[in-house]
């Protein structure tokens, strides 16, 4: 990736883009490209509004849902990676938080205790 950054000329912004890394490794046949479903959302954080927008729209759809995004944990649980009594274990280290609550939640609703 380096050597093809070190070819790359600024864009419009002044700024090397990624998707010109991109098309380059595309170019080579060195890039295979997936489609994201719809529950994927990409979020530029590539400057302080961007940032705070992100967060904000993680903030929205975690309260609306009651869910987290990209909580290790339960993608750990809920692929078998861990079972319930680390889950647990893993809550137990957040127990003073909202996030402890959450993990504990996730224990005994997948388990269905």
């Amino acid at each position: 990736m380096v050597d093809i950054a070190k070819t790359l000329k600024p864009s419009g912004r002044g700024e090397l883009e990624i998707t010109d890394i991109n098309n380059a490794y595309l170019a080579n046949n060195d890039l295979h490209v997936s489609l994201f479903c719809r529950s994927f959302a990409w979020l530029d954080t590539g400057t302080h509004d961007a940032l705070m927008e992100a967060g904000h729209f993680v903030q929205t759809i975690e309260k609306r849902q009651g869910l987290k995004i990209v909580c290790l944990e339960e993608i750990a649980f809920r692929q078998g990676w861990i079972d319930k009594t680390t889950l647990l274990k893993l809550a137990a280290r957040y127990q003073q938080s909202g996030y402890g609550d959450y993990l504990k939640v996730v224990a005994l609703e997948v388990s269905g205790s």
